[in-house]
């Protein structure tokens, strides 16, 4: 009896024990665990699942299920170069919100001339389906191009032997300085911009240059947002400043005549990252196009990548942006403001011809080093 007693006391002392020591141990491992990972942003759970939604999406058109056969509207064929591409580089995700345009956009014959259709690329531009895939195609040339190129960015006209007109309505640049003298194909309009003041608006390159020079930085390389006809990036090559601009071909031929005046145009829409590296360039010039009717959401994207490429001490110009005046004090001054840039310039003036208080703003802004 006693010795039964006792086995039983000994019994639930080593089984006491036992658990002790068992969650000492798991004690001790949880301290020694490494911390959890922290969360992926809701940001990049959403691109990453609409990259795998772009990928079903693709490859559910590429098999031929029974029950699509059977279907009263089969999806149409994916373009074959479409699913080539998918296999050496990703497709935007933008681009599945639009099968049809990107189905008619990639639907060519591989090693032939490209179809001529420039604005259904833009328009897939635009709805931020870019790079665009297609790839293996030769780009058609005009048939009789001109014997001689202009060498000055402010020639007295631009060969329109050098275009290829088939996408618009006028076929000449002659045509499109008669048709609106603000679209920047008028050169003898365009060769007295930048160089003088009507207002406090306006912000000349003489001027420019005197504040750079006074803040003992220099202007060698630039980014023109939204620049048309390349008539900034022309100003400052006769300062020898290399100007790139960004412009879209949007009912007339932009790029082209940038490239005619001897510039380098960019075709990419605002809503594109920057093609260009961290903090090496001294100026940013946004123009026309950068203005109220583009998202919040896009502009403050824009504006953060505008201060990924400046360098410390670079330069933001944003020119005659207009909107309406209580949107600039409520939204767009404390979106510029939270870039934490010194204000060399800051200019706003009524918009003469508006009918909803509207109201144009000429900042000259200086990122500062970080």
């Amino acid at each position: 009896m006693g010795f039964g007693l006792g086995l039983n006391l000994l019994l639930l002392m080593a089984m006491v024990a036992t658990n002790i020591l068992s969650l000492y141990h798991l004690s001790s491992s949880q301290q020694h665990r490494s911390p959890p990972p922290p969360p992926v942003p809701d940001h990049l759970l959403h691109q990453l699942s609409t990259i795998r939604a772009t990928i079903n999406h693709l490859t559910r058109l590429r098999s031929t299920t029974t029950s699509s056969s059977n279907s009263a509207h089969p999806p149409p064929p994916i373009p074959p170069d479409l699913l080539l591409y998918t296999r050496l580089s990703p497709i935007a995700s933008a681009c599945r919100d639009h099968p049809d345009l990107l189905h008619r956009f990639m639907n060519y014959t591989p090693f032939s001339l490209c179809p001529s259709d420039h604005s259904l690329a833009d328009s897939l531009i635009l709805r931020g389906c870019h790079p665009l895939p297609r790839r293996r195609c030769f780009s058609p040339t005009p048939p009789k191009p001109p014997s001689s190129l202009p060498t000055s960015p402010f020639p007295s006209s631009l060969p329109d032997s050098a275009v290829l007109w088939s996408p618009y309505s006028c076929k000449s640049f002659s045509c499109l300085a008669r048709f609106n003298d603000n679209l920047g194909f008028d050169l003898k309009i365009e060769s007295a911009r930048f160089v003088s003041s009507k207002s406090n608006l306006d912000l000349t390159i003489p001027q420019l240059l005197h504040i750079a020079k006074n803040s003992s930085s220099a202007l060698r390389l630039a980014l023109d947002v939204g620049g048309g006809t390349g008539t900034f990036a022309a100003r400052m090559k006769l300062h020898n400043v290399t100007v790139v601009t960004t412009t879209m071909n949007l009912g007339a031929p932009y790029n082209e005549a940038v490239a005619l005046r001897g510039l380098i145009p960019l075709h990419m829409p605002l809503q594109q990252r920057f093609p260009v590296f961290d903090g090496v360039v001294d100026l940013v010039r946004c123009g026309h196009a950068v203005n109220r009717w583009i998202p919040t959401v896009a502009m403050e994207f824009l504006l953060y990548d505008v201060d990924r490429v400046l360098r410390g001490g670079g330069f933001l110009w944003i020119d005659h942006f207009f909107c309406k005046g209580a949107d600039l004090d409520k939204v767009y001054s404390p979106l510029i403001g939270r870039l934490g840039y010194k204000k060399l310039k800051w200019a706003t003036g009524n918009k003469t011809d508006s009918k909803h208080g509207e109201v144009y703003l000429t900042a000259l802004l200086q990122k500062p080093l970080k």
